[in-house]
């Protein structure tokens, strides 16, 4: 990719995701949304159209070359955005100050200016999050033994 084509699509990159994430002010306050965060009110199915609408930014940026790691980083930030809007009013107000569109252009443009820092702190990110989640479903199954353990001996009347 050209380098003037990576400039075009960065502009078009950051005007979607400030669209996305704070097109709209909040009257009286400093605060912003977009309109993710409205789509994502829309009861069942908002949130899996705010993540699709997201993922033309990460598409973008494996377009442009980012490597996986960066893009593993930046499918976390729409996953998350998209898993905690799942949850009644906490999840829409989570979206409203996430903004993962403009954190994955953030990322992008980390990237492009400095490739090397960006890519070994999204490795970091990476391996700290497969250890976060090692543990969780280590600990789940810890659990699950646990209870089972315990069924079984009041069953048995011990």
């Amino acid at each position: 990719m050209q380098k003037t084509d990576k400039e075009m699509s960065r502009k078009k990159l950051e005007r979607l995701a400030w669209y996305l994430d704070s097109s709209i002010r909040v009257p009286g306050l400093k605060a912003r949304f977009g309109l993710d965060g409205l789509i994502g009110l829309i009861p069942g199915f908002g949130d899996t159209i705010g993540a699709l609408i997201s993922s033309v930014v990460i598409s973008e940026a494996a377009r442009m070359g980012a490597p996986k790691v960066l893009l593993l980083k930046m499918a976390f930030n729409v996953a998350l955005d998209a898993l905690a809007g799942t949850v009644p009013v906490l999840g829409d107000l989570f979206d409203f100050v996430w903004k993962a569109n403009q954190r994955n252009v953030q990322l992008l443009n980390s990237y492009l200016e400095s490739p090397q820092e960006t890519v070994v702190a999204s490795r970091l990110f990476v391996w700290g999050l497969i250890v976060v989640l090692a543990g969780l479903v280590l600990s789940i199954g810890m659990l699950g033994f646990v209870l089972i353990r315990a069924l079984f001996n009041v069953a048995a009347g011990v």
